[in-house]
């Protein structure tokens, strides 16, 4: 391992529902990202990069453990249900970076875990917290714990609010490496930015007050990095800092008239929830001028399982044997040394218990098999909803968990199975199942096969409480 004083820091930005097509470099100027577009012609930027997940408590947990969402146990979003909690025997890229002598931070939304103590971050390998772990929170009118204490608003945008803690944890560092997670929730619902962001979007007459409102808290988000960035400068921490940008899952599209949110995403099939890649493709793009050169592509494919492996990797740390991770370091393929990266993938999420027929997904090299979703999986008991909501509004309060049987559900039959060529096709307009049977049997066989391996896993580990 590397003497402290070379250890990397590690700055980890995971953003909240936003796609490629939000970066004002590839969306022609739609939006304004400067900040973001400047760190991508300085870093390597990743074409078919793949959250492990289209919604967010799953995804986090797998980009925190390396491990696919199943077997971490953390399935769904449903906090009183603790359907988003980590197990408590997985292990964190904090857990394995705080052991080798970094101090850690998570700055942002958790949504791996409320309510009990034990699956609170400082539980889980972070030395410091300052955020929410619900799913979402009020960027006006927040409620957020600071370390041990409940803070309410102080009129401050939820959005600057991290920046802040983010560049406060920086400053404060002890000369020593750190982890710092940086989670902003931007720009996740509710849509809401300072009116002088939505105004610039509004007045051009392109977009609605919903597209306009996330270009604003985009704009915002992005003014948020540039602090960050320029923090890691003046403390003279650039050069051996990895900054890695990367987005939970794609965006969320959706709602009428001037709610809508529907936008431009470089043509990607779907959005979040789904496994079109539109839901799970998503941005990434890692600075570490020590490390490596930047402005490159690489358009190998990357999955958050790779993430803690590859980190590790970058701090001259081995993944113990012992947890079992499903990804693969990736750091001589971003480095332009290797070309070897695995080429075998899987998805599947829905409401509850998991359907392995419905919103699933297997990549095979170019070949992508979609097991399309079924309607009655989405559906969320609306009481759950309102046990939630009342959560993240008085998170300090005792709140009982949910432990009874899910709702009642009917499952019609299966759609067929699609497969698209994602090299020929990546916007999955061309279903090529019909052509090729031999191949979408083969895969339909390793997808179930993968899901009965994950979902054994979970049940090992017990339920969520």
């Amino acid at each position: 391992m590397p003497a402290p004083c070379t250890l990397p820091s590690i700055v980890l930005i995971l953003v909240d529902d936003m796609g490629y097509g939000d970066f004002s470099a590839f969306n022609g100027g739609l939006s304004s990202t400067p900040t973001l577009d400047a760190l991508m012609q300085q870093s390597v930027c990743l074409s078919q990069h793949y959250s492990a997940s289209p919604i967010c408590a799953p995804a986090r947990a797998a980009l925190m453990t390396g491990r696919y969402p199943h077997r971490t146990g953390a399935i769904e979003t449903r906090e009183l249900r603790g359907l988003c909690n980590m197990a408590l025997r997985e292990t964190t890229i904090a857990d394995l970076l705080k052991r080798a002598g970094y101090t850690t931070g998570l700055v942002g939304k958790w949504h791996n875990g409320c309510l009990r103590k034990e699956f609170h971050p400082h539980a889980r390998g972070f030395d410091e917290f300052a955020g929410f772990r619900s799913g979402w929170q009020d960027y006006f009118h927040w409620v957020l714990e600071r370390n041990d204490r409940f803070e309410r608003s102080d009129g401050r945008y939820l959005t600057d609010v991290f920046t802040d803690e983010a560049v406060d944890f920086i400053r404060r560092r002890k000369g020593g490496p750190f982890f710092l997670n940086l989670a902003y929730n931007a720009p996740h619902t509710p849509l809401q930015t300072p009116e002088d962001e939505v105004r610039p979007f509004a007045e051009t007459g392109k977009f609605n007050r919903g597209v306009s409102t996330i270009y604003g808290m985009l704009h915002r988000m992005d003014a948020g990095v540039a602090r960050v960035l320029e923090t890691l400068r003046r403390e003279g921490l650039e050069d051996n800092t990895i900054v890695l940008f990367t987005s939970d899952n794609g965006p969320q599209f959706g709602g009428r008239g001037e709610d809508c949110t529907t936008r431009f995403n470089c043509g990607l099939h779907g959005s979040k929830s789904f496994v079109y890649e539109g839901g799970i493709r998503v941005p990434a793009i890692l600075r570490w001028p020590a490390g490596m050169d930047g402005g490159r592509e690489l358009h190998h494919m990357v999955h958050f399982c790779d993430w803690l492996p590859t980190l590790l990797a970058a701090a001259g740390l081995e993944v113990p044997a012992e947890l079992d991770v499903d990804g693969a370091n990736v750091l001589p393929a971003l480095r332009g040394e290797s070309n070897q990266v695995p080429t075998v993938r899987f998805w599947q999420w829905n409401r509850y218990q998991p359907v392995v027929t419905s919103n699933a997904a297997m990549r095979d090299g170019d070949w992508k098999l979609v097991r399309p979703s079924i309607e009655e999986t989405f559906r969320t008991d609306p009481a759950e909803q309102e046990l939630d909501s009342a959560y993240r509004n008085e998170p300090w309060k005792g709140h009982d968990v949910i432990t009874g049987a899910y709702p009642p559900r009917e499952l019609p039959e299966p759609h067929p199975l699609e497969l698209y060529n994602i090299a020929d096709d990546p916007r999955e307009e061309h279903d090529l199942a019909g052509e090729h049977p031999r191949r979408v049997r083969r895969m339909s066989d390793a997808l179930e096969t993968w899901f009965e391996q994950v979902e054994a896993d979970r049940a090992a580990a017990g339920g969520p409480w």
